[in-house]
C-alpha cells in the first residue's frame, strides 16, 4: 500500500532551545506510526539540533527553503550541500509565501529543484493558485504553469525523489478550506500533469499533499478525499496535540484501508 505522508512547516517559529524540547516530546508520541511518513521543517537555525534527535527515529528531517548555488558571495543564503550536513532529507520549494513575499519566479524555484536534486535532497515543490486566480477561473492554468516551469526536463528518476503540495494560495493561514471536492479537482489536474508528461503508473505512484489550515476537526474528511497522499501542515504543525492528532488520523486511515 502506498505510504502517505505528514509534513510539518514550522515557518518562522521556534527558537532552538523550544524546537529541541518540542521535537523530543513530538518524537515519542509518534512511535507507533508504521504507515505513515512524517518530516519535520523547522528553521535553519534549529536544522542541526533537530537533525540529532531525529537520526534516532523513523522521522525525515526537511528544511523551508534553499538557494540554487553550491556556494559564494550570497549573504543570507542557504545551499543544498549545507543542508545536506544537517542530516536534511526534504526541502520545502516554491511555497506561496516564498512566491508571493519574496517574489521567487518560476525560473527560479526550478533552479532550486534542480540543485536540490543534483545534491540529493528530496524537494516538497509547492503549487497553488491565489483567491482571485480561482475566482476568474485560472485555477487550472497556474497549476499548469507552475508544474510544467518546475518539474521541466527532468528525467523520470528525478522526478520520483520529487512530491507535490498543492496549497491553494487562499486556504494557507486564512482559516478557510479548500472543501473535499475543490482539493480532490485540484490534485486529479496535477495528477492528470504527470501523466501527461511521464505515465499514468508515475502519477498514480506520485506523492501529492495537500496543504492549507489543516486542523485535527478535517483531517479525516481530507484524507478520504481523492488523489490526497498526505499533508504539508503550517500552524497545526506547532500544537504538539494537534499534529500528532493529525498523523493519526492518517494513521488510522491506512490501517482500515489494508482491513
Amino acid at each position: 500500500m502506498k505510504r502517505l505522508i505528514v509534513a510539518a512547516n514550522w515557518k518562522m517559529n521556534k527558537n532552538v532551545p523550544e524546537s529541541i524540547v518540542f521535537t523530543e516530546r513530538l518524537s515519542k508520541n509518534l512511535l507507533n506510526l508504521r504507515r505513515t511518513d512524517i518530516i519535520l521543517c523547522p528553521p535553519y537555525t534549529s536544522l542541526f539540533n533537530i537533525g540529532e534527535i531525529l537520526n534516532k527515529t523513523d522521522i525525515y528531517l526537511g528544511a523551508q527553503n534553499m538557494y540554487f548555488e553550491a556556494s559564494g558571495a550570497y549573504t543570507g543564503e542557504i545551499s543544498a550541500d549545507m543542508l545536506k550536513s544537517t542530516s536534511c532529507q526534504y526541502v520545502i520549494l516554491g511555497h506561496s509565501e516564498r512566491r508571493h513575499i519574496f517574489n521567487e519566479s518560476d525560473d527560479l524555484i526550478h533552479k532550486k529543484l534542480a540543485a536540490a536534486l543534483e545534491t540529493g535532497l528530496k524537494p516538497i515543490l509547492c503549487i497553488g493558485e491565489t483567491l482571485e486566480e480561482r475566482q476568474s477561473g485560472r485555477t487550472v492554468n497556474i497549476l499548469k504553469k507552475q508544474y510544467v516551469a518546475a518539474f521541466r526536463n527532468l528525467s523520470e528518476s528525478q522526478m520520483r525523489n520529487c512530491i507535490i503540495a498543492y496549497e491553494p494560495v487562499w486556504a494557507i493561514g486564512t482559516g478557510i478550506v479548500a472543501t473535499p471536492e475543490q482539493a480532490s479537482e485540484a490534485h486529479k489536474e496535477i495528477r492528470s500533469l504527470v501523466a501527461s508528461q511521464f505515465s499514468y503508473k508515475m502519477a498514480t505512484e506520485m506523492a501529492i499533499l495537500y496543504g492549507g489550515s489543516v486542523k485535527p476537526e478535517n483531517a479525516a474528511e481530507l484524507i478520504a478525499t481523492d488523489d490526497i497522499d498526505g499533508f504539508l501542515i503550517g500552524g497545526a504543525s506547532l500544537v504538539e496535540e494537534q499534529f500528532v492528532s493529525i498523523a493519526d488520523t492518517v494513521e488510522d486511515y491506512l490501517a482500515k484501508q489494508e482491513k
